[in-house]
């Protein structure tokens, strides 16, 4: 019996991003083909500056590119008003940031809970699910603390929590791991896994930390702008 593919979470077709004009105008993409499905892990790694944030920022919203065709679960996002865009990303879509943007007169748990709130949920409910998720990343004991009382690592661990409170069927990560030690990274890296190994969900990480590749369906290699290789780990041999 012939396995038939899963369906497809986000489909990138000749996707260009440039900043700037003139003299300073800097090519960030440059015709980005990529295909990431229902139940897969997708790594992304290059050196900086390769376009890696600028493409993860076109795919969740944050970022409009200039040509081709970027959908997510058959949205095009950047053809939506922005006031839609905006909602789409709230219910679908968890983003972990580098340098995590936690709001810093909100305690952890509250930080968590906004995605929550965002979408009507009660004050108690919310904060409830929150205290859950950060039970789940290890920081559950710190749930009243405020962000700056607590490390780089923690901070990045409530942020984790907070893209995958509100049950996001897109997950995207801007270096998840980069302030964790070895043991904590991985144990961050089997939630992201479980959560996105549901059939309905995707997860896209960027990553420069070659512990968690195992962790990986696929890894595609990006370096000035452009997608070079993809490798698929499940069967250990490269697409292309």
């Amino acid at each position: 019996m012939i396995a038939t593919a899963a369906p497809v979470a986000v489909s990138c077709a000749g996707v260009t991003k440039t900043y700037g004009a003139g003299q300073s105008r800097v090519t960030a993409l440059r015709g980005i083909d990529l295909e990431v499905r229902e139940g897969e892990l997708l790594m992304l790694v290059g050196p900086s500056g390769c376009g890696k944030t600028t493409l993860i920022s076109v795919i969740a919203g944050i970022l409009d590119h200039d040509d081709g065709e970027c959908l997510v679960f058959g949205e095009n996002l950047r053809a939506l008003p922005q006031a839609r865009r905006t909602a789409f990303r709230g219910e679908r879509i968890g983003f972990v940031f580098q340098q995590f943007n936690l709001i810093p007169t909100l305690t952890i748990a509250e930080n968590v809970a906004v995605p929550l709130l965002i979408q009507g949920r009660t004050w108690r409910s919310s904060i409830a699910q929150a205290r859950e998720f950060l039970d789940r990343v290890g920081i559950g004991d710190r749930w009243a603390a405020l962000p700056s009382k607590l490390s780089g690592g923690q901070q990045q661990r409530v942020a984790i929590a907070r893209s995958l409170v509100h049950g996001p069927r897109l997950i995207v990560c801007d270096e998840p791991t980069s302030s964790l030690d070895h043991e904590t990274g991985h144990k961050v890296m089997e939630l992201m896994k479980e959560v996105a190994a549901g059939h309905d969900r995707a997860l896209v990480v960027v990553t420069h930390d070659a512990r968690i590749f195992e962790f990986a369906d696929r890894i595609a290699r990006m370096d000035d702008g452009k997608i070079t290789g993809l490798t698929d780990r499940r069967n250990k041999e490269p697409e292309r």
